[in-house]
């Protein structure tokens, strides 16, 4: 977890405990360090990449075509990942409502569950997508052929 993650998620729960009143931003830094556990190294790794290419003349990577059992499997990883990020968001604000008293005391908090919600629902669709209709290999080009 990134340092600046752990001063986050320490200064909410330090100002939760010593009798903040939980606010709607309280919610969102939980919503914020979910989602940043989950995809944090790997926005980084890919900002590095693109700095690389733009700056340090590295070649830009052609992106596998992904069809079939791949482009299944590809698709899934991809929503369990941010269920991951959900779970832990939601995780993170039960904690802190805990902190706050119970639920009636909490309640700005769950304000941020629901986007996060609509967003763990509504993704969900491309991989049932992608599970009935998965793509197929592309056709073999002739000989000679240019694209």
């Amino acid at each position: 977890m990134p340092l600046l993650d752990v001063v986050l998620l320490a200064a909410t729960v330090i100002s939760v405990r010593n009798g903040a009143e939980p606010s709607v931003w309280h919610g969102l830094s939980a919503a914020y360090l979910g989602i940043t556990v989950v995809y944090g190294h790997s926005t980084l790794r890919w900002a590095d990449r693109k700095f690389a290419q733009r700056y340090g003349n590295e070649p830009e990577p052609t992106a596998p075509t992904l069809y079939g059992r791949q482009a299944i499997v590809a698709a899934w990883l991809s929503w369990l990942r941010f269920l991951l990020a959900y779970g832990i968001s939601v995780g993170l604000t039960a904690g802190l409502i805990a902190l706050a008293g119970g639920v009636r005391e909490g309640a700005p908090l769950l304000v941020w569950l629901n986007p996060l919600t609509k967003i763990l629902v509504y993704s969900v669709i491309w991989p049932l997508i992608t599970t009935l209709r998965p793509g197929t290999a592309p056709a073999p080009r002739p000989d000679g052929e240019r694209s």
